[in-house]
């Protein structure tokens, strides 16, 4: 299943970048001036336990551009992705996205099997998203301990490239003030069509989150070896200026 968010198109012509998708997508529909940025198959975890769990895996922009539309690919229908938007009003670039979106992706089969996604933002001029948020009212006396919602965490990432035949430690931290909320991480195949079931149980990972760290461990097998693959390891955090 994938979930699009139809946003506001500026004025332009279209400009598409990045490797071309196995089908096509929208994630530029509706916008003229559209950079295409497109992440790597991204593992989903295809057990059928409850609850399922669910993998994230954020995906950025170039500088000076912001996400204006979205869309994915998936190996299997059963895969349900979406992305995390801010809140805000109205629904726009620059109020619910930013320069990079966390999509979401859950396997909701009957049967296990090895399943992955593609990521692809559809990436325009941060001059033709809102101009920002819109004044609010502020809350009544009787309601004056209440806030807008804002946005008090921030996420870390680091992408690192696996080896073949070996065992990595990647570890993830927090700016200096901030402390760790949650953690992530996700593993990535550059690979022009999905990723076979092989290919991806050569690649085995576990996480940690303790003492303000973000760890992850990977062991890959030799059936990696000539494939460009990914780990992406975050931090969500919180407490910074």
């Amino acid at each position: 299943m994938k979930r699009l968010l139809g946003l506001t198109a500026v004025a332009g012509a279209a400009i598409v970048v990045g490797v071309s998708p196995a089908l096509s997508t929208n994630e530029c529909k509706g916008l003229q001036i559209c950079l295409r940025v497109a992440g790597p198959w991204v593992v989903v975890p295809g057990t059928t336990s409850t609850p399922r769990p669910t993998v994230s895996y954020q995906l950025s922009c170039p500088r000076g551009f912001i996400v204006g539309g979205l869309d994915a690919e998936l190996s299997d229908r059963a895969i349900d992705v979406g992305f995390r938007g801010a809140l805000g009003s109205p629904v726009n670039p620059g109020i619910t996205t930013a320069r990079a979106a966390l999509f979401d992706a859950t396997f909701t089969g009957r049967t296990a099997r090895a399943v992955s996604f593609r990521p692809h933002l559809g990436c325009i001029p941060t001059s033709g998203g809102s101009g920002g948020p819109q004044p609010f009212l502020q809350p009544s006396a009787a309601n004056a301990a209440a806030f807008a919602p804002g946005r008090p965490t921030v996420r870390r990432v680091s992408n690192v490239t696996l080896r073949a035949g070996s065992v990595q430690t990647v570890v993830r931290t927090c700016a200096a003030g901030e402390h760790v909320v949650s953690g992530w991480h996700a593993v990535g195949f550059y690979t022009t069509s999905a990723p076979s079931a092989a290919l991806i149980t050569s690649v085995a990972t576990s996480r940690t989150v303790r003492n303000g760290r973000v760890t992850v461990r990977v062991r890959t097998g030799f059936a990696l070896a000539g494939v460009r693959a990914v780990v992406q390891v975050g931090a969500v955090c919180a407490g910074g200026s």
